[in-house]
């Protein structure tokens, strides 16, 4: 499955647009949706098209991802969840998380919890986290 609109809207929604390379809380260069990478750098400048293009083709790489780590049936709901969480925490993270664990041993509701503990950056208790993931359990847990 890939990520829906509903599941764009919600990345979009907490990773905001930014044109111009900011450094991310953990002390990343990123730029548009959220976007990383090496070629980005400081003081590097964008267009809200070129935002677009990089959300659609990081989306279809962390689309494979969560095909190919997720072992059981996931619903379109889930799916977007977990791209979202994959998207902002970050491949090994997510391969190496309990909620990967708990969900591929068909435990959705264990692994449903586990979205509450991805809410630090650099040990510290962000706001925006927490409300993202919120609403990624939210949307997890909805049939």
């Amino acid at each position: 499955m890939n990520i829906s609109k509903n599941g764009i809207e919600l990345i979009k929604e907490f990773e905001g647009l930014k044109l111009e390379s900011y450094k991310c809380p953990a002390g990343i260069w990123t730029i548009g949706y959220g976007h990383t990478g090496k070629n980005i750098i400081k003081g590097m400048k964008i267009t809200k098209k070129e935002a677009e293009d990089y959300l659609c083709n990081d989306l279809k790489i962390h689309s494979e991802y969560i095909k190919r780590l997720v072992k059981v049936e996931i619903n379109q709901n889930q799916t977007d969840a977990l791209i979202s969480l994959e998207y902002n925490i970050g491949y090994n993270a997510f391969k190496n998380s309990t909620l990967l664990k708990l969900l591929n041993q068909g435990k959705y509701l264990e692994a449903s919890k586990e979205f509450d503990k991805w809410v630090y950056s650099n040990n510290k208790k962000l706001k925006g986290l927490i409300l993202r993931r919120k609403k990624e359990k939210e949307l997890f847990l909805k049939k």
